[in-house]
């Protein structure tokens, strides 16, 4: 083939791909939003293995030396300053993150990443009730953002990056990549989903996960023993187990704001909230005498699967995590809700006729579902967590959590997308925290 015919053939295959690719958009959106979610899922699940382990190191450290609780006070201080001086733009935390998605505006300050991933290891190390996925989606958001300009994204794929951002620290913090993707679809606008971004949010959770499983990084799987056939009263008694646990996620949302209003209206100056607060966890630690209610409480939780637990040990958890995260200490939420949805379905057993496993589990991610408004991403974790058996139950637990715990949430920026009752058509467009701002004004009249 002379040259002047290579020259032809190369034009006339250019044209012929700029002729297909116009035929078929889709497959320009597939590659171009593949290789983005690639590299969000190396950034993002090295950083989720690198936080990981981390908080497994630091956990084994505190229980081996259990005097350096009584740094916690110290611990919330600097963690106070560090905020207050150098991250009062990024306090918002995953609030910031759901109002980025709904109106776009500065670039997620990097620093973000390393300031929340500080002060997590900080509240883990001296004995806080916190979790994790908190950290991993502010570390996903803020190291994501950053490719924004560098990408040339536009807004709307600007949004699309974000959620993808979510999806995947998510999905590889727990080890959930189905789960995780459809959280980043769902969290920020309740009774939506943005279907747009439905193929960067799966590719961006499970690229992740597959990342952080190659670092060697170990996630906790739990087991249901048994699981009843699909009948009429299991169904009827997981109906009654999920409005239980909608009402314990509404309780938890609405009390964990109320306890931070308190601790920012009591102490004007930002660093001394959580150094007050370590305090009281500090002494209520050493007055009980255990460490089941600090941290993560895995441990309780494989447990609460197996043997029965006392019936309180959902509320103390709830004390321990609210003390904790109202004050200015670092972490997530979801974690905790686990723990408490866990043995909160482990009490449950001791009056209702299902078994012990499987409540434990309906309760681990319903409580989840309702404080967050997520329950098609809790069932998703549920079956890859427990087991896809279980699905029938964990969904009707979730479901019926979401509608009964109402328009709150433990995320402030969430927005109504669509009312989850017709009688609260009025929420319509509005965010949580307008909702409860209205809700407060109406109860001081």
């Amino acid at each position: 083939m002379s040259v002047k015919q290579q020259k032809s053939f190369s034009k006339k295959l250019q044209l012929n791909l700029k002729v297909f690719f116009r035929a078929y958009p889709a497959i320009t959106y597939v590659i171009k939003w593949f290789l983005i979610s690639g590299i969000i899922g190396i950034c993002v699940g090295s950083a989720s293995a690198g936080f990981l382990q981390s908080l497994d190191w630091v956990t084994t450290f505190r229980e081996n030396h259990l005097w350096i609780i009584a740094l916690l006070p110290i611990g919330g201080l600097l963690i106070g300053l560090l905020y207050n001086y150098l991250g009062q733009d990024i306090e918002a935390g995953n609030n910031l993150l759901i109002d980025s998605i709904h109106n776009p505006k500065e670039i997620i300050p990097f620093k973000m990443a390393p300031f929340v991933y500080i002060g997590t290891i900080i509240t883990h190390l001296l004995g806080g009730s916190a979790g994790r996925e908190g950290t991993a989606l502010q570390m996903a958001g803020a190291i994501s953002d950053q490719f924004t300009k560098p990408f040339k994204l536009k807004e709307e794929e600007r949004k699309i990056l974000l959620i993808s951002a979510i999806a995947a620290g998510f999905g590889s913090v727990f080890g959930t990549p189905l789960a995780g993707a459809v959280f980043g679809l769902e969290v920020f606008l309740i009774g939506r989903i943005r279907y747009n971004a439905i193929f960067p949010a799966f590719a961006s959770a499970i690229l992740a996960d597959l990342v952080t499983t190659l670092w060697h990084t170990k996630h906790t799987y739990y087991h249901i023993d048994f699981i009843p056939k699909i009948e009429l009263l299991p169904i009827i008694y997981s109906i009654i187990a999920g409005i239980l646990f909608g009402l314990c996620a509404a309780s938890f949302s609405k009390i964990i704001h109320f306890v931070t209003a308190i601790f920012k209206s009591a102490i004007a100056w930002h660093p001394l909230r959580p150094f007050l607060g370590g305090i009281i966890v500090a002494a209520l630690i050493f007055a009980l005498g255990t460490t089941k209610y600090i941290g993560l409480g895995i441990p309780t939780m494989i447990i609460a699967f197996d043997h029965q637990l006392p019936a309180y040990d959902f509320a103390l958890k709830m004390a321990f995590t609210i003390l904790t995260l109202a004050s200015g200490f670092k972490g997530g939420e979801v974690t905790p809700l686990f723990f408490i949805g866990a043995v909160l379905g482990n009490a449950l057993s001791l009056f209702l006729p299902l078994p012990i496993g499987l409540l434990a589990g309906m309760g681990f991610v319903a409580v989840f579902a309702g404080a967050t408004n997520t329950p098609l991403a809790c069932t998703l974790m549920a079956m890859e967590l427990f087991g896809a058996e279980c699905g029938v139950y964990v969904a009707i637990a979730c479901v019926v959590s979401y509608l009964l715990s109402g328009h709150n949430s433990i995320y402030q920026k969430q927005i109504i997308g669509d009312a989850k009752l017709k009688e609260l058509t009025h929420d319509h467009d509005k965010t949580v925290y307008q909702i409860a701002q209205k809700r407060n004004k109406k109860n001081s009249i």
